[in-house]
């Protein structure tokens, strides 16, 4: 049997990430399926010529962080298992120490940025920029402006260590985050 061709590897790392996310909502108002961030940061790695790494990865970033309580919790090894020590090395790279306190663990982020290897930078960036896009399209109920405003704020000081690796996807992130910015002050 031949080795499966990279369409086959990416479908097989989205239907895992499907089924990983399958009761998941996304916090903004619209409380639309987990899976959708997923498949978007995948989609903006592919169309920004990520390496094939990053975009399993993409679809891969948050199957451990967010299965922690589901019957059948992700971890590394099984990663590792299913999809090889590179991919789960790039997701281990993108996730968080959910232990940590939330202040910690975004302070965490801006310091670490600039260490990343280079396909866990272009992941967190498409990252953001998909995160930047749900919170200005629908962002959750409870997030005041201010809030917003921070969380915006502190993606664009995260993003500053991320750049430098892929041009194109550090200019989607700016045209995202002016994007988000412009709203904000709109609403302001």
């Amino acid at each position: 049997m031949s080795s499966p061709t990279q369409e086959a590897r990416v479908l097989r790392a989205a239907v895992f990430a499907a089924r990983v996310h399958a009761t998941h909502k996304r916090k903004g108002a619209a409380a639309e399926p987990y899976v959708n961030h997923v498949l978007e940061v995948a989609q903006i790695l592919a169309e920004h010529g990520a390496p094939e790494e990053a975009i399993l990865a993409g679809l891969l970033h948050d199957t451990v962080e967010d299965s922690d309580q589901d019957p059948d919790p992700i971890t590394h090894e099984r990663l590792v298992a299913e999809f090889g020590a590179a991919v789960a090395a790039i997701v281990a790279e993108a996730t968080d120490d959910k232990s940590l306190p939330k202040e910690t663990r975004k302070a965490l982020q801006v310091r670490n940025a600039p260490k990343k290897s280079d396909a866990a930078k272009m992941l967190k960036l498409a990252d953001k920029i998909s995160n930047l896009r749900a919170i200005t399209a629908a962002p959750p109920a409870n997030w005041e402006h201010a809030r917003r405003v921070e969380y915006v704020g502190w993606a664009g000081r995260v993003a500053v260590g991320l750049k430098g690796v892929n041009p194109a996807l550090d200019a989607l992130f700016e045209a995202t985050y002016r994007g988000a910015m412009a709203k904000l002050a709109e609403e302001a």
